[in-house]
């Protein structure tokens, strides 16, 4: 991380220096980052000075908290709120900013896509049930859910706690962001002074650009 710290400082002195010698607008330089402000396993914290100094803002990874792959039951992949733990979008804002960062530097990512599981109990069904392993293709598209819901009348559910979405039918089970969760998540993004919000990965959407469209209408709001 100390390190890492020093190569940002060296690319910011190098765009001041390109935006000098060029006379034209200094380049924008941003960095993908967890959304806690350490890394999780050795609690070691990202270069907080260097990042505030040197980077125009940070995209927060606030997703992939709960997948088939690292997770023996299901959850809210992508959660605003996850009460009595340290697992959400907000206590990762909340921590980079306690860390020192400014808000008004902070990015909030959301997933246009969503994690299935395989239910060991199709009447168990909600979050934190037990599962036998991945369905369909692990992550999927929001496009292919909404076809999946469609297609198989499958149960679909938005809980406002975690501000998340689920679906259901038979075994499969899918977590995911979905109009209501999108659109909370911008307005805490507008409440928060935070920059804005960005998506993983816009073509992950549907034809009618139906979570683009809510994020902006939110935003713009």
């Amino acid at each position: 991380m100390s390190n890492l710290g020093l190569l940002l400082n060296e690319w910011k002195a190098a765009v001041a220096a390109e935006a000098e010698n060029s006379g034209r607008t200094p380049l924008l330089l941003s960095a993908a980052v967890l959304y806690l402000p350490y890394y999780y396993s050795t609690s070691v914290p990202y270069p907080i000075q260097a990042v505030s100094n040197s980077l125009d803002w940070i995209n927060l990874m606030a997703y992939d908290f709960y997948g088939p792959g690292w997770s023996t039951v299901t959850g809210p992949p992508a959660a605003l709120y996850n009460p009595g733990t340290t697992i959400s979008g907000d206590y990762g804002v909340t921590s980079w900013i306690q860390a020192g960062l400014e808000a008004s530097k902070i990015v909030l990512g959301f997933p246009f896509y969503g994690r299935a599981w395989q239910l060991a109990n199709a009447n168990e069904n909600g979050f934190f049930a037990a599962t036998v392993g991945a369905a369909l293709s692990d992550a999927v598209d929001y496009s292919q859910i909404k076809d999946f819901i469609d297609e198989n009348e499958a149960t679909a559910l938005y809980n406002e706690t975690y501000v998340s979405n689920y679906c259901y039918s038979g075994t499969t089970w899918i977590g995911y962001d979905d109009v209501q969760s999108v659109s909370a998540k911008v307005a805490y993004v507008k409440d928060k002074g935070l920059l804005g919000y960005f998506a993983w990965q816009v073509s992950g959407d549907d034809n009618d650009w139906t979570l683009s469209r809510q994020a902006a209408s939110t935003w713009g709001a």
